[in-house]
C-alpha cells in the first residue's frame, strides 16, 4: 500500500532518526465511521439479522430459502458498505496526520536559523557566557542594564528552546500516530476487500440457486405457487388491520393522476405483469420502479402505517393506511424509517430502496383502493 505525500519536507521528517517513542496523542485514536449514513448502515445489518433469525425458525420453502440467501446478500453488502467507510475515514484520518505532520516539519526548519544563531553567540561568549557581561561593567548603573539585558537574552534563549523542544517533542508523537494511522489504513483496506468479496458470493449463490428453479419445472412451480401465496398474504395483512379505527382517513379519490411518485426511477415491472421469467402465474398486484439504492422512498398520500417490517416475498415492507379501505403499499425496502402505528404526511420519507429479489435496487409499489389492487400509473402524476 503506497501512502503519497505531497510535502517535501515530510519525506526529510520521516528519513530523520526518530527519538524514543512516545505515546500516540489522543487523535491518533480511531475515528468513528461517521454520521447517518454508518447509523443507517447498523440499523440495516441489525434488521437484516433479526429476519435471517425469524426465517430460521420457520419451515423452510423455496421463498423461504430464497429471501435467506437475499438477507445474506444485503447483510454482506451492509458489511462491505460499513468496511468501505471504515476505510475512507482512516484514510481522512492519515491525511489530517500527514498534513500536521509536514507543519510540525516546516515549523522545525524555521526554528532552525534562530537556534543556529543562538548557539553560535554562546560559542563566542566561551564558558563564562553572559557573566562577562556582567563584569565588564564599570559602575552600578552599567551593572544593572548589563543585569537585565542578560536576563531577557536568557528568557528569549529559553522561550527558542522550550519551543523548539515542544516542536521535536510533537514531530515524535506524529511519526508515532503516522505510523499507527497507516497500519489502521492498511488493516481496513484488507477488511474493505475481504468484505465485498464475500458480498459477490453472496450474490453468486442467489442466482445460482434462482438458475436452478428457472430451470427445473418442480421448483419452478413450487416457486410461482408460494409466491402467490405470499402476494395473498398482503390481503391478510390488510384485513388485519380494519376496523382498527385510529387510521387517518384524508381522501384519496381526488387525487387520482395526482399522487407524486414514490421515488425516482423507470417502471421495471408493471401492474397485473405475470412473474414471467419462471414462467408461472404469479401476477402482480403492483408495480417496480427500478431506482438506485439508497434513494428515499416517500408517502404518496398522508396516512398510518399499517404495517412496517419484513414481508417474505417482498423484503421489507411498509403498509399505509389512508382510510376507507384504501391502502398504499411500499416493498423492496433497504430500511423502514417509520413506526407501525405512527402518522405520516404526504411527501413524508418512510424508507429506503433496496434490491429487489432479483438483484437490482427497485422498489415494488403497491396502491389499493376499497381493498382491491388498481394500476398505481393511473393514480400517479404522468410523466
Amino acid at each position: 500500500m503506497a501512502v503519497v505525500v505531497g510535502a517535501a519536507a515530510l519525506t526529510a521528517a520521516l528519513a530523520a532518526p526518530a527519538p524514543q517513542a512516545a505515546p500516540a496523542p489522543q487523535a491518533a485514536q480511531a475515528p468513528p465511521a461517521a454520521g447517518n449514513q454508518g447509523d443507517r448502515i447498523t440499523d440495516r445489518i441489525r434488521a437484516l439479522q433479526r429476519e435471517a433469525d425469524r426465517l430460521a425458525g420457520e419451515a423452510r420453502t423455496l421463498v423461504g430459502d430464497l429471501r435467506k440467501l437475499e438477507i445474506e446478500r444485503d447483510l454482506k453488502a451492509e458489511q462491505a458498505k460499513q468496511a468501505a467507510a471504515e476505510t475512507a475515514a482512516a484514510q481522512d484520518s492519515l491525511r489530517e496526520t500527514t498534513d500536521r505532520l509536514a507543519n510540525l516539519e516546516l515549523q522545525r526548519l524555521s526554528q532552525l536559523p534562530d537556534m543556529k544563531q543562538q548557539l553560535v553567540d554562546v560559542y563566542k561568549r566561551g564558558r563564562s557566557g553572559y557573566a562577562r557581561m556582567l563584569f565588564d561593567a564599570r559602575d552600578l548603573r552599567e551593572f544593572a542594564r548589563a543585569a537585565r539585558a542578560t536576563a531577557s537574552l536568557a528568557t528569549i534563549n529559553k522561550k527558542r528552546m522550550d519551543e523548539h523542544r515542544r516542536t521535536l517533542d510533537a514531530l515524535r508523537k506524529e511519526r508515532t500516530a503516522f505510523a499507527q494511522r497507516a497500519r489502521e489504513l492498511q488493516t481496513r483496506d484488507s477488511a474493505a476487500r475481504q468484505a465485498r468479496s464475500e458480498a459477490d458470493r453472496a450474490v453468486a449463490a442467489r442466482s445460482a440457486r434462482m438458475a436452478e428453479i428457472d430451470s427445473r419445472r418442480d421448483l419452478n412451480a413450487q416457486y410461482v405457487g408460494e409466491l402467490q401465496v405470499a402476494y395473498d398474504k398482503i390481503q391478510q395483512q390488510l384485513k388485519a388491520t380494519e376496523g382498527r379505527g385510529n387510521a387517518v382517513n384524508v381522501p384519496l379519490l381526488p387525487f387520482r393522476g395526482a399522487l407524486e411518485w414514490p421515488t425516482t426511477g423507470r417502471i421495471g415491472s408493471r401492474f397485473g405483469q405475470a412473474e414471467g421469467r419462471l414462467g408461472g402465474s404469479a401476477v402482480k398486484n403492483g408495480i417496480e420502479i427500478a431506482s438506485t439504492e439508497d434513494l428515499p422512498v416517500r408517502a404518496v398520500h398522508g396516512g398510518t402505517v399499517a404495517y412496517a417490517d419484513a414481508f417474505t416475498g417482498l423484503g421489507t415492507l411498509v403498509i399505509l393506511d389512508h382510510g376507507s379501505n384504501n391502502y398504499s403499499l411500499y416493498g423492496y425496502l433497504g430500511a423502514a424509517g417509520v413506526q407501525t402505528g405512527s402518522t405520516v404526511e404526504t411527501g413524508a420519507e418512510i424508507g429506503r430502496v433496496g434490491a429487489s429479489p432479483a438483484g437490482p435496487p427497485a422498489l415494488y409499489f403497491e396502491l389499493r383502493i376499497d381493498g382491491k389492487p388498481t394500476d398505481p400509473v393511473q393514480w400517479l402524476k404522468a410523466r
